[in-house]
């Protein structure tokens, strides 16, 4: 079984090194993810990656639209909906 948290972690470094973004400090549950240098885009080839990765893509399979802003609430939406 994957390790989702580790897996969102590589995927958002690797983002953010092909955009030549460093990051200050590393991710943590707080990290706040448009303050990291995750911009929209960026998010959007995040959940694109995850889904290829882990088989499923969970802002579709939820019943209202939220937008995480931390690492740790990211995180929680992938565990919450895991087949």
């Amino acid at each position: 079984m994957k390790d989702i948290r580790q897996e969102v972690v590589n995927r958002i470094e690797s983002i953010l090194d092909d955009n030549g973004v460093r990051l200050d400090q590393p991710l943590s549950d707080e990290t706040i993810l448009l303050e990291c240098g995750l911009d929209s885009l960026g998010f959007a080839i995040l959940v694109v990656d995850l889904e290829d990765i882990l088989g499923y893509d969970p802002f579709v399979l939820m019943d209202e639209p939220f937008y995480p802003r931390t690492l740790e609430e990211f995180v929680g939406i992938y565990v919450k909906f895991k087949p």
